[in-house]
Formats: C-alpha cells, structure tokens, sequence
C-alpha cells in the first residue's frame, strides 16, 4: 500500500499531459469515427509514456525504451504548453463572440502547427553542436599576468542512450577551436555507468588546455556511479575537483581553481559538498573560481568570498516554459549573475538531458575571458 501514492503521481503526471492536448485537439473539435481515432492515439500515449519511462529508467535501464520515453515525453510537453496557451486564447475569441465551432477548431489548427513546428525546430536545436557564448568576467583581485585567461566551460553533456560518439567529437573540435588556457566540466557528464557511456566521453581526453582540465560531479552521476566517472575521467587525462582545489600560475599571479561536489552526493560515504574543505590551504590573496554544479550553491560561495562561481544543471529550462519551474529552485536558470560580492555564471548547458529537445533555450559552449577588475 506504501507504493500506493507513488504510482498515482505516476500516472497523473502523464495523465495531465494527454488529457489537456486530447480536449484541444480531438475532443472540443472532432466528431464520429475521427474522434475515436483521435482518442485512441491519445491513450496508446498515454499507457505508452510511463511504461517506457520505468523501463528505460528503472532498473533495467533500457535504451530503446528510454529513447522512446524521453522523446514522447518531450513531445508532449511541448502539445501540452501550447494547448493551454491555446485555451487561454479560445476563452479570448469567447469573449469576443467566436462561437464554436469555429472557435475550438482554429485553437486546434493554431496549437497543431506551432507545437509542431517547434518540436521538429527543438530536435535540431538539442542535436546540433552549440553555438560558442563569450563572457569577459571582471575578477577582483585578478593579477595582471592573468588577465585575458580563456576558461572553456562545457557541462550537462548528458551522454545516454541516444549514442552521440560524432557529437562530442565536434564538441572537442569547437572547445580546441577556442583556445581555451582552462577547460572546465560543470558536471552531469552522462547518464548510466561507465561501461554503458565512456565511448561518447572518451573524446573529452582531446581537449587541449595547457593550464589544465578540470572536471566536477553533477546530480546525475549520483544516480548512477560516481566514484567511476570521477576514475575515468581522471584515466583521460581531467582532473577531478572532488571537493579539493589548485592553484593555477601564470608569472607572479596566482588563482585558485576549485570545485565541490553535487548536493546530490551527501547519501554516498565521502562525497557530497564541502567547501571549507576544497578551499581548505589556498592562498588567501588570490581569487577564488568555484566549480558547482547547481546555482543555488552560490550562497556558500558568496560566504567563502568566492569571486565567481560556475555552475550549470538548469539547461535555461531546456523545454519552454519549464524555465519557470526551474526558478523555483534555482535562483538564476542563465547567464551572469551578481550574488553580493560572488559573480555567478550559469550555463544552459551543452547537451540536453532526457528529451532530445531544446525550445528557447539553446545549449552552449561558453568562452569566459578573466579580467582584472
């Protein structure tokens, strides 16, 4: 009885997304055998989302089962905003005397084309390689021997089941094409174990950074195996920041570099945030740059007087309008941010997770060139 509430959220959840486009698109316009078609595509959907969920999310991780569920669980996200825009639309052209039933069928035609359009448009947004976002950062402190310094930050690459091994090749080809001084992964690098994924991270062993390259845990890999992601990545040539830091030198300048886990780890003996300790030894006269994951770590950051912290984990909403729930507990979902003294970049990621779909908010590689304030 205790899994009772659980599969109910289960099913509700997939319940809502169906039931909303269903009326929009099939019951408020459609009649005879057109309805009962329209009905039935609905429910095959609906029985077929959370069985391919559990299977290819539960414990037997399968990955046709996960491509199919991600995908139509993406899919209908995006028929399911549009639909409610739609209804807010047909309530509009209510009032304005539009009867039906004129009025449901050009709220039909308008939530089929546009959530189609944006749908195929989303595919091509999460596959291709993303475009490369430069940021100049004023640091304070920031020695004059290291003005100019390149960070290439890439995270959330969320290699799964949809095998993207030419994907990641491109992605170390535009990361090397930038020149970068450091080369940084904010975390949640792939979803399942590392006999399942390292030939899509294998490539990451490519990137060329002279000052080094470092690598922090994301939420994900504690779903999965983080002790052996971090292993692995360390076996390619990265540097692991599990809760540690280094000390980056150019002339007679100094920053530290360090990075914390994801609040996720706190359930694995050793792992989870601890920021004293990746701080612990630095030299108190150079600036700090924090890695974490999450954006909301930002307020330890800004108590330790870390200059800028850089996180990921909120791929800007991924699906529009998600964006809205994520700042629910996020305190930024984009870009550069100010938190008291501690700056804050939060990238929208450069892979998706789960559907392979990215409305409004495009992934990115980003270029942040150091300054001295």
């Amino acid at each position: 009885m205790k899994y009772v509430p659980r599969i109910a959220l289960f099913l509700a959840i997939p319940a809502l997304l169906f039931v909303v486009p269903w009326w929009t698109l099939i019951g408020a316009t459609t009649g005879g055998p057109l309805f009962w078609l329209g009905s039935a595509v609905f429910l095959a959907g609906f029985l077929c989302l959370p069985a391919a969920m559990f299977l290819g999310h539960g414990p037997r991780q399968h990955d046709a089962a996960s491509i199919v569920g991600d995908t139509l669980l993406g899919l209908m996200w995006v028929v399911f905003s549009w639909s409610v825009l739609g209804n807010v639309v047909g309530l509009g052209l209510a009032v304005c005397g539009v009867d039906d039933p004129a009025r449901s069928r050009v709220v039909a035609a308008g939530v089929f084309v546009i959530a189609a359009a944006l749908s195929v448009w989303g595919v091509f947004e999460a596959r291709r390689v993303p475009r490369v976002r430069t940021v100049d950062v004023a640091i304070r402190g920031l020695g004059p021997a290291l003005d100019g310094l390149r960070m290439v930050v890439i995270t959330d690459t969320h290699y799964a089941a949809l095998d993207r091994l030419r994907w990641s090749e491109q992605v170390v080809d535009v990361v090397n094409a930038q020149q970068p001084d450091i080369a940084c992964h904010a975390g949640d690098l792939a979803d399942g174990s590392v006999a399942k994924r390292h030939r899509q991270v294998d490539p990451l062993g490519k990137i060329e950074a002279p000052l080094g390259r470092f690598y922090i845990t994301g939420n994900h890999e504690y779903f999965g195996d983080a002790p052996g992601w971090i292993e692995h990545m360390s076996s390619i040539g990265w540097q692991p920041l599990h809760n540690q830091h280094e000390t980056i030198t150019r002339g007679d300048n100094r920053l530290v570099l360090a990075g914390i886990d994801d609040p996720t780890g706190v359930g694995l003996p050793g792992h989870g945030p601890d920021l004293p300790a990746a701080l612990a030894g630095a030299d108190p006269d150079a600036p700090v740059i924090l890695l974490a994951h999450q954006p909301r770590q930002v307020t330890a950051a800004a108590a330790a007087g870390v200059a800028l912290q850089i996180s990921g984990h909120t791929h800007g909403g991924q699906i529009w309008p998600f964006h809205y729930l994520v700042r629910l507990e996020q305190p930024v979902v984009a870009g550069l941010s100010r938190h008291g003294d501690t700056q804050l970049y939060t990238s929208r990621g450069t892979g998706f997770w789960g559907p392979q779909f990215r409305v409004f908010a495009p992934s990115e590689i980003t270029v942040l060139v150091l300054r001295s304030a």
